[in-house]
C-alpha cells in the first residue's frame, strides 16, 4: 500500500493518489510533455489582433455585423435564407457548402424579440450555468475559499459570454448550453442534459461533437438507456440538417464562392491558442497562458468521477477538431468549451501533490506474519 496524504483543497484524493510509483513517474513525464506541447502555441498562427481603430470597425467586427444585418433583415419580414445569402455576398463570405450558413434557430428567435430581450436571455443562461456549476462543485471542495477560486475560474472562462456585442454569436449560446448540459448530467439523471445538448446543436451544429462524445462514453460505460437518449438527440438533427441543406441550395448557385475547406492542420498549438484567447487567459503573457491551458487539462484529468471524465473527453474532442480542421479565422470554435475549461486549474494543487508524492515516495507498508 502506498502512503496516502490528506487532500489540500478537495474532499477526496485525486485519481493520481492511487497510482503506483512507476506509473506516477510516467504520468509526471507525460505532464511535462503536455506543457512543452502547449508552448507550441507561441509559434502557431492565430487570428490577427483587433486594431481597435474606429475606422476599421467593419473589419474587426465583420462576423458580428453580419449576424446583426441578418437579424435586421428578419425583423423587416425577410426570409432567413434569402437575407443570409444577401448578407454573405455583401460581406464577401463563401456560400458553399451549405454549412457556411448558420442554422436559423438563433436568428429567428432573436428577430422575434426586442434586442434587450436577447441580452436578458443570455445573462439568464449565464447565471444558470454559474448556479448549476456551483451546485456541482460544492461537494468537491473541503472549504469555501477553494470553491470560491473554482467559481472565479468559471467566471474567467465565461468572460466573453457576457459581452453584449457578442449576443448574436452562435458559439456563445451553444457554449453556455453545453456547459449547462455538463453540469446537469448525473449517472442517474440525464434527460435535462440531453435536452440542453439538443438545444446547443439546434443553434450551432458543431455541438454535435459534444453530444456524440456523451453518447460514446455512456455506451462504453454500459449505460445503454442514456446512450440511446443522446443518440436520439443526434437523430433529431438528421432531418434538421437535411432541411437546412435543401433551403440553402435554393438561394445559392454555382457562381457563389466556396469555402477554402477546413483541413487547417494547425496542430495542438492552435487549440491552446484558441483557449487562451477565448477565456480570461487572454490578459496573461502568451507563454504563461499556454502553460495554464496545459495545467487546466491536467487538473481535469486529476479530479475523479464521471463529470470530470466527460468534461475532459469533450475538451479532447474539440482539441482534435481545432487541431485538424480549424483555421485562423475559425478560432471562435473554442468558445464551445471555454466556459468550464479553466475550472480544471482548481484541481491542480491536489493533482500535483498526489502525482509527485506517488512518483517520489517509494515506501510501502509490508504486512508479515510471524511464526511462534
Amino acid at each position: 500500500m502506498a502512503r496516502t496524504a490528506r487532500p489540500l483543497w478537495l474532499t477526496e484524493p485525486t485519481r493520481f493518489a492511487a497510482l503506483r510509483q512507476a506509473r506516477a513517474q510516467i504520468a509526471l513525464g507525460l505532464l511535462a510533455l503536455l506543457l512543452l506541447a502547449c508552448l507550441s502555441a507561441l509559434v502557431t498562427a492565430g487570428p490577427p489582433p483587433v486594431s481597435k481603430d474606429p475606422a476599421k470597425r467593419a473589419d474587426d467586427k465583420a462576423d458580428i455585423l453580419l449576424y446583426e444585418s441578418i437579424i435586421a433583415g428578419l425583423r423587416n419580414n425577410g426570409d432567413y435564407y434569402t437575407v443570409t445569402a444577401t448578407a454573405l455576398r455583401r460581406g464577401d463570405y463563401p456560400l458553399r457548402p451549405f454549412v457556411t450558413f448558420r442554422l436559423p434557430t438563433l436568428a429567428v428567435i432573436q428577430a422575434s424579440i426586442p434586442p434587450i430581450g436577447s441580452v436578458i436571455l443570455l445573462y439568464t443562461l449565464a447565471a444558470g450555468v454559474l448556479l448549476a456549476w456551483t451546485i456541482r462543485l460544492r461537494p468537491a471542495f473541503a472549504r469555501a475559499p477553494p470553491l470560491a477560486i473554482a467559481l472565479v475560474l468559471l467566471i474567467g472562462g465565461m468572460a466573453a459570454f457576457v459581452q453584449v456585442e457578442l449576443v448574436n454569436f452562435h458559439e456563445v449560446w451553444a457554449g453556455l448550453l453545453i456547459a449547462l448540459s455538463l453540469a446537469l448530467r448525473r449517472d442517474d439523471r440525464w434527460a435535462h442534459a440531453v435536452a440542453f445538448g439538443l438545444m446547443a446543436m439546434l443553434i450551432r451544429e458543431t455541438a454535435a461533437l459534444y453530444v456524440l462524445t456523451m453518447a460514446g462514453l455512456a455506451l462504453i460505460e454500459g449505460r445503454r438507456r442514456e446512450a440511446m437518449s443522446w443518440g436520439g438527440a443526434l437523430a433529431v438533427m438528421v432531418p434538421v440538417i437535411a432541411a437546412h441543406a435543401w433551403a440553402v441550395s435554393r438561394v445559392v448557385d454555382s457562381a457563389d464562392p466556396a469555402s477554402p475547406g477546413w483541413a487547417g492542420l494547425l496542430g495542438f498549438g492552435f487549440f491552446v491558442k484558441t483557449m487562451s484567447i477565448s477565456t480570461a487567459l487572454a490578459i496573461a503573457p502568451a507563454w504563461l497562458s499556454a502553460l495554464l491551458v496545459g495545467l487546466a487539462l491536467f487538473g481535469w484529468s486529476a479530479w475523479p468521477g464521471s463529470l470530470a471524465r466527460r468534461a475532459l473527453a469533450t475538451f479532447a474532442a474539440y482539441a482534435v477538431l481545432l487541431s485538424l480542421f480549424g483555421r485562423v479565422d475559425t478560432f471562435y470554435w473554442g468558445l464551445m468549451i471555454a466556459p468550464t475549461f479553466l475550472i480544471g486549474l482548481a484541481f491542480v494543487p491536489d493533482g500535483l501533490k498526489d502525482l509527485i508524492g506517488q512518483a517520489l515516495d517509494g515506501r510501502r507498508i509490508t504486512v508479515t506474519r510471524g511464526v511462534r
